[in-house]
């Protein structure tokens, strides 16, 4: 019977993802202070904060600021990925810590910028960091594989998402475009490892598809446990620059092809339902992304 742990045969190869994202990632090493606009801040108590101070576009906010809701809740993302792997591979130990320090910039980053730039009520700000970090993140999944490929899809999405966003926000801030991108940087790299992985385990026996069926066919950024994140979602869409269609076209429809899953050939009844259920999910969002792009 198949086993939902990382292969041990894999072991040299993931041992080689993991120094090469050492490698990539040391070629851009970064601090967060370094992408601050510090000239433009100004003491609380002596300017307190006034709606007119906001130079952004709401829908860019909104979309700021619910990067930085999800970017804070990392202890429950780190406490997860321990959990999973605490029986795995010591390289994925390694490689869970290693993420975790690169992704500890990022809330530090977005909150910063917001509050100096003063884009923000940072009162309401931090009431709401502090209710989404009390609310935590428990996936339904516990285990490695589908946490591999939740991560695939996640570090993607969320890559896809900065750059989105900074191609809407460069007119406004140049300087929030810069740091946007920055970020993007970073998730590439995360994201090239956790999909390598997972293409890894697929090349070594297609009928590992059975663990990734649900994950992608339900997958919701982990954003989802924030206060109105429907909404926040619906206006990112319209006014940011990521919703469905960018979902489908620029994450969902890039992981189907690059793991080849079109063109596996598992050999269990239950992993070729898994691979045909993929499939059909994917055709039916690529049908309705086709009929919302030819009403425009």
């Amino acid at each position: 019977m198949l086993n939902s742990d990382l292969d041990m045969r894999l072991e040299p190869r993931i041992k080689e993802l993991y120094e090469l994202h050492k490698l990539r990632a040391a070629n851009i090493d970064w601090s967060y202070h370094e992408f601050i606009p510090w000239d433009k801040a100004m003491s609380f108590k002596r300017v307190p904060w006034d709606e007119s101070q906001v130079t952004l576009p709401e829908g860019v906010i909104i979309a700021i600021e619910t990067a930085l809701l999800t970017e804070v809740n990392l202890p429950w993302y780190t406490t997860h990925l321990d959990y999973t792997f605490k029986n795995s591979m010591d390289v994925i130990s390694d490689f869970v810590r290693t993420w975790t320090s690169e992704e500890d910039q990022h809330s530090s980053l977005l909150e910063t910028y917001l509050l100096v730039t003063r884009n923000v009520n940072p009162a309401r700000l931090h009431a709401l960091r502090k209710r989404v970090v009390e609310t935590g993140w428990f996936p339904e999944f516990t285990n490695p594989l589908a946490t591999m490929a939740y991560t695939s899809l996640q570090e993607l999405a969320t890559l896809v998402f900065y750059n989105n966003v900074a191609r809407i926000a460069g007119p406004h801030d140049p300087d929030l475009a810069t740091l946007l991108r920055r970020l993007a940087k970073d998730e590439a790299l995360h994201y090239a490892f956790y999909r390598d992985t997972v293409k890894a385990h697929l090349e070594l026996d297609p009928n590992f598809i059975v663990f990734f069926e649900k994950v992608i066919i339900n997958f919701s950024m982990p954003g989802v446990v924030m206060p109105d994140f429907e909404d926040r979602m619906k206006t990112i869409a319209i006014e940011a620059n990521y919703g469905p269609l960018q979902f489908f076209d620029q994450v969902l429809d890039v992981v189907v092809k690059y793991w080849d899953i079109a063109n596996l050939q598992p050999t269990t009844e239950e992993a070729i339902a898994a691979k045909n259920n993929i499939l059909k999910y994917h055709g039916r969002l690529k049908r309705l992304k086709d009929r919302a792009e030819a009403r425009k």
